[in-house]
């Protein structure tokens, strides 16, 4: 279920419509062909609230903890999706990364979400495998400056509460 009639501009920032950019991909008209337009689908995914698409681009190693019904009653306001840098994860590539800066609102506050994702191919489809959150510079990682709290769903996608997955 998403709220694809609802959103002209595409969330995850490329400046198009949403029905010429992530949401013929959510729609299933077509595939990711790239690392990064996976990584822009699947933003855009969390933004609608697309747990669906959410599952069907995860590793299946990170699937069996993943909750469906968390990502469709999450009341966070994602606010913007910035990619920082990719290596690899082109049209010929099996693996790639993707870093990136999500914006978020929750519960009034604005936090910023920096990870650094890795995809990789499976049976020609682009998924994600995993992620983690730098350091800048001498200070906490990125995460820690969030405030995720431990029962807070995992910012990875993975749909398991903080505490169990990347916590």
């Amino acid at each position: 279920m998403h709220k694809s009639a609802a959103i002209e501009l595409c969330p995850c920032g490329k400046g198009e419509s949403f029905n010429n950019c992530c949401g013929a991909i959510l729609a299933g008209k077509r595939k990711a062909s790239t690392a990064e337009q996976l990584m822009r689908a699947r933003y855009s995914a969390f933004v609608c609230r697309d747990a669906d698409y959410l599952l069907a681009t995860l590793a299946p190693e990170k699937a069996s903890g993943f909750d469906p019904d968390q990502i469709r009653s999450d009341r966070r306001e994602w606010t913007g999706l910035e990619i920082i840098a990719t290596d690899k994860g082109g049209i010929l590539d099996q693996n790639g990364i993707v870093e990136f800066v999500a914006r978020f609102r929750d519960r009034g506050t604005d936090h910023v979400l920096h990870e650094i994702s890795r995809f990789e191919r499976s049976n020609g489809n682009w998924i994600y495998i995993g992620g983690t959150f730098p350091e800048q510079g001498n200070l906490k990682t990125v995460l820690n400056s969030v405030n995720i709290g431990r029962n807070d769903p995992c910012p990875c996608g993975s749909g398991k509460k903080y505490k169990k997955c990347c916590g």
